[in-house]
């Protein structure tokens, strides 16, 4: 297959630049969009020193700019788009920054995606778009019902790309993460928000002394009191996109596609983990409670199997052991 340039919006974000990573070592050639304004050029850089300039080029837009001379600068074959503010407790406070920069922002992009005859598209989406479970584990058939503005600007993004799909011609696999956790494999490219809001990885940083860990799950009817999710490693989830990439360039029909491993674990099981591969105990002390979380959340991954060929290859000690290796280079994330 001719490995012509992906355009990767969101590229110094925490899924993103691994992303970018990835898609290098598969020889691919990556046009990276990303404003900062979440995300962080020193990854990028580190990459295109690692990679070249020829196979990584890099440009500070926002998805509301003009992006047309990119499109018509580049030969970019298909877009991964990751580019999104994606807090569940912020969006609930701000749901017009939400709605302004997730949704406004994607049709922008995919407005000059279509105007330079660029129609295969691979986005990234949450399983926040579904409603609480109705059965275990959810399934893309699963009934929509977001909680929060987050959700929601994922499930209205969602229709406009179908709408496109249905319209214009669009090719698109719309992705619903359930949780993302770990580094890369080497742990060279990792997890900078701050603060973060991923649990396995403020478990590490608790661990490693970096951080106080606080404990901000909500009491919910689970056997130990706290939420279960599906945690799914980094760079599985990015080995997903680019089946998805290679499926929608052989011609694949459009897709609606859950990403998870099928199992869950609830939070105090996750800091259990973390504390026996680490060797460290560190105290349980409880936080501001977080806003619109559900109590269980397990990912059917049999049409990702079916579909992409895809199955997770890495567990949850594999995310931990990649996550302490990621904050054993970079302590407190990158720093521009």
């Amino acid at each position: 297959m001719d490995k012509s340039k992906i355009l990767i919006t969101g590229a110094g974000g925490y899924i993103g630049s691994v992303a970018t990573y990835l898609v290098l070592q598969k020889g691919y050639k990556v046009v990276a969009l990303d404003n900062f304004s979440r995300g962080y050029e020193e990854p990028l850089k580190l990459l295109q020193d690692m990679f070249g300039k020829e196979s990584l080029s890099i440009y500070k837009r926002d998805l509301h700019d003009d992006l047309t001379d990119i499109f018509e600068n580049n030969k970019i074959k298909s877009v991964l788009h990751y580019a999104a503010y994606c807090l569940v407790s912020e969006s609930m406070e701000k749901p017009e920054m939400y709605f302004t920069n997730n949704v406004c922002g994607t049709q922008n992009l995919l407005t000059t995606m279509l105007a330079n005859n660029v129609t295969n598209i691979v986005f990234s989406s949450t399983c926040t778009v579904y409603a609480p479970a109705q059965y275990i584990p959810i399934d893309d058939k699963h009934p929509t019902g977001p909680e929060s503005p987050y959700g929601e600007s994922k499930l209205i993004t969602e229709k406009i790309i179908e709408w496109h799909g249905k319209t214009r011609g669009l090719k698109y696999v719309i992705l619903r993460y359930f949780n993302v956790c770990g580094a890369s494999d080497d742990g060279l490219i990792g997890d900078s928000k701050k603060p973060s809001v991923l649990l396995i990885q403020n478990a590490v940083r608790g661990a490693l002394g970096i951080e106080e860990f606080l404990l901000t799950c909500p009491q919910v009817d689970t056997p130990d009191s706290t939420p279960i999710r599906d945690y799914v490693n980094v760079v599985d989830l990015n080995e997903a996109h680019l089946k998805a990439i290679e499926y929608l360039e052989k011609d694949g029909k459009n897709e609606i596609i859950n990403l998870g491993t099928g199992e869950g674990n609830s939070v105090l099981e996750i800091v259990k983990v973390v504390q026996e591969l680490t060797g460290k105990k560190f105290d349980l002390k409880a936080g501001e409670k977080r806003k619109g979380e559900a109590t269980k959340m397990i990912a059917d991954i049999k049409k990702a199997e079916k579909i992409l060929n895809w199955k997770p290859q890495r567990n949850v000690s594999d995310s931990i052991k990649s996550l302490i290796a990621w904050y054993g280079k970079q302590p407190t994330g990158w720093r521009s």
